[in-house]
């Protein structure tokens, strides 16, 4: 097993969220891979070697050996399939129809998985993406002074779709008393959410208090943005 962590080769940003997932993601399970910094700010993403690898320009990007894999829900689901550790996924069916719940409404755009448990993970990932385009897009036409609080809004506005729908089935994480792929996606977007748009959580006890245990989490805490190689100096 050694040999293999080692052939692992992550391409990431620090900042970025679908990174962060993976960053966790392989915190779990244990296994050690080689922190490649791709710089999304100066464009790094469009350069000839990087577009090898990843034509869209998103990070992250997972190189195992001969296996190359640029899409974050892709990229757990490969580490949950050649790396059974710590699984990702709950055995229980039950428990995977419940993690279905807040995907199914908290999306916006339909986009079906092959795993019921990872849901909310491929919702988050919509919502993402959208965030960042349409803070992109104001930016330009609107004003950049304009970015912030627009993303606040539409971040909140999330914030309470996910608390109703998590209320009755959360335990001390997302969807019970274990780790599983829904916190993956859900700790990124609390921490950009709390850090970067100043998002009031007081509106959000359950949310505040799954925030919070993540934080007790070593393998959280050490793939936060503010802990990577290529984060700014404080």
């Amino acid at each position: 097993m050694a040999h293999q962590e080692k052939k692992l080769k992550l391409y990431s940003f620090w900042r970025s969220s679908c990174s962060c997932r993976i960053r966790i993601a392989l915190n779990l399970k244990g296994l050690e891979y080689q922190y490649i910094p791709v710089n999304l700010l100066k464009g790094e993403q469009f350069s000839p070697e990087f577009q090898k690898l990843n034509p869209v320009g998103f990070v992250p990007v997972l190189v195992d050996g001969d296996m190359l894999i640029s899409d974050s829900f892709a990229i757990c689901m490969y580490l949950e399939e050649k790396y059974p550790q710590h699984p990702l996924l709950p055995s229980d069916l039950q428990t995977r129809a419940l993690t279905q719940l807040p995907g199914s409404k908290y999306r916006l755009l339909q986009h079906k998985t092959s795993s019921e448990s990872s849901s909310i993970g491929s919702s988050l990932i919509e919502v993402a993406s959208f965030m960042y385009s349409f803070q992109k897009y104001i930016e330009a036409k609107v004003s950049p002074d304009e970015k912030i609080p627009w993303a606040k809004f539409h971040i909140e506005k999330g914030f309470e779709a996910i608390e109703k729908l998590l209320k009755d089935h959360a335990g001390r994480y997302a969807t019970g008393d274990e780790v599983f792929m829904a916190d993956l996606f859900l700790a990124p977007q609390l921490h950009a959410g709390i850090k970067k748009f100043n998002v009031d959580m007081a509106k959000f006890p359950l949310l505040s208090r799954l925030y919070e245990a993540y934080n007790e989490l070593p393998q959280f805490q050490n793939a936060m943005p503010e802990k990577q190689p290529d984060a700014p100096s404080a």
